[in-house]
């Protein structure tokens, strides 16, 4: 069954706090119910304790989906990196989910408005192999606390374009799993409907955002960074871009799990519940239309 949530970056960025700053968590989840979100993501505005965490969504009739967790595996081993991780375990376990949503921020510039997307990492040979071997390592720690890895291809980090995310999935184990974007597959110049089709069986998690492709072309042009170019509009909810949801959905016939709305965007320019109630019920459109079980 498919369940529709959304990231509470859709009204306050976690990257630059400041935008959306001046939104309360209140505002963001009495409208997110309104609108019929079934459950939110991690946000720097939440509870940090699980049990409040949970009541606090509870309130608005939601639950948790999940939260970031940013690894840094290319400078430390995976039983490292889990040791560092068990706050963020116990939160994620104790707030009711066992998605475990992964990127690997080593080197990334996703978070630093003056750095430009072409200064991001691209890893080495060597790089990889000490990546793969820990990602694996990582997930099946994570496997056995009874959580699910869902890596996050990123925009900006050394994990970004098709060719990366296919050697990724190809150099690592059966404990680990996939979180497809659809936003940041189609900026990155990676088909998301081929990625569904090949990964059907290792995706575990869906971020919904779709690109509109002029600013995305205008940034790649400019050489912007990522925050200047979500400022500028790169990313909107789905259906509202160039993302052909119902061929990606019809990819993944028997996905069970959250379709997150998760489309950054400057809420002066982009009024967030408009956007978001937009989003959802194009999303309700297209999972009808691709024949999804709702």
């Amino acid at each position: 069954m498919i369940r529709i949530g959304a990231n509470p970056i859709c009204w306050s960025n976690d990257d630059r706090q400041d935008i959306g700053g001046h939104i309360s968590l209140e505002q963001c989840l009495s409208e997110a119910s309104a609108i019929g979100i079934e459950g939110m993501e991690l946000g720097h505005k939440f509870p940090k304790n699980a049990e409040a965490l949970k009541a606090k969504l509870a309130e608005h009739g939601m639950v948790f989906v999940g939260g970031w967790y940013s690894t840094f595996l290319l400078e430390r081993d995976a039983d490292a990196e889990f040791a560092a991780a068990k706050d963020h375990i116990a939160l994620i376990k104790g707030a009711g989910t066992d998605i475990f949503i992964v990127c690997e921020c080593t080197g990334t510039v996703h978070g630093n408005e003056a750095a430009p997307l072409s200064q991001r990492p691209v890893l080495s040979d060597k790089q990889w192999e000490t990546l793969l071997p820990r990602m694996t390592r990582f997930a099946e720690l994570l496997k056995g606390e009874g959580l699910k890895i869902a890596y996050h291809h990123h925009m900006g980090t050394v994990i970004q374009t098709g060719e990366e995310i296919d050697r990724l999935m190809g150099g690592t184990g059966d404990a680990f799993t996939l979180l497809l974007d659809t936003g940041h597959a189609a900026w990155a110049g990676a088909d998301p409907a081929d990625l569904a089709e090949r990964y059907r069986d290792r995706i575990v998690h869906f971020h919904a955002k779709d690109v509109r492709p002029g600013v995305a072309r205008q940034s790649n042009a400019e050489d912007w960074s990522f925050l200047t170019s979500v400022l500028a509009g790169v990313y909107t909810v789905p259906g509202d871009g160039s993302v052909d949801y119902v061929s990606v959905l019809r990819q993944l016939p028997d996905y069970d799990g959250w379709v997150v709305i998760e489309a950054e965007q400057d809420p002066e320019k982009a009024h967030p519940a408009t956007y978001v109630k937009m989003g959802r019920d194009n999303l309700e459109r297209f999972l009808a239309e691709a024949g999804s079980k709702r």
